[in-house]
C-alpha cells in the first residue's frame, strides 16, 4: 500500500495542488462513497488496479510513490488549462 503520509507531506508542501489533489480524489472516487466504511474518498481497488497496469506494465502491482502522485496532479493541472 501506499504510504499516504508520504504522499501528504509532498502535497503539503505544494498547496498550489491541493485544490487538483482534491478534485481527483472525489472523480476516482466510487459513487456514495461516503455510505461505506470507512467513509472515504478512496478509489476501487480494480481501477487502480488498471491504472498502475496503464502506468507502469506488468501486472498492476507496482505501487506509486509521492513523487508519481505530484507529477499526476501536476499533469491533470496542466491538462485542465487545455480543455477550457
Amino acid at each position: 500500500m501506499m504510504r499516504i503520509s508520504t504522499v501528504a507531506i509532498a502535497l503539503a508542501l505544494r498547496p498550489w495542488l491541493w485544490p487538483i489533489a482534491i478534485r481527483q480524489a472525489l472523480r476516482i472516487s466510487p459513487a456514495r462513497w461516503w455510505l461505506k466504511v470507512p467513509p472515504l474518498p478512496a478509489p476501487d481497488s480494480g481501477y487502480m488496479r488498471m491504472r498502475s497496469i496503464i502506468a507502469y506494465g506488468g501486472d498492476g502491482r507496482k505501487i506509486p510513490d509521492a513523487g508519481d502522485i505530484v507529477r499526476y496532479l501536476e499533469w491533470c493541472r496542466d491538462a485542465g488549462r487545455y480543455i477550457r
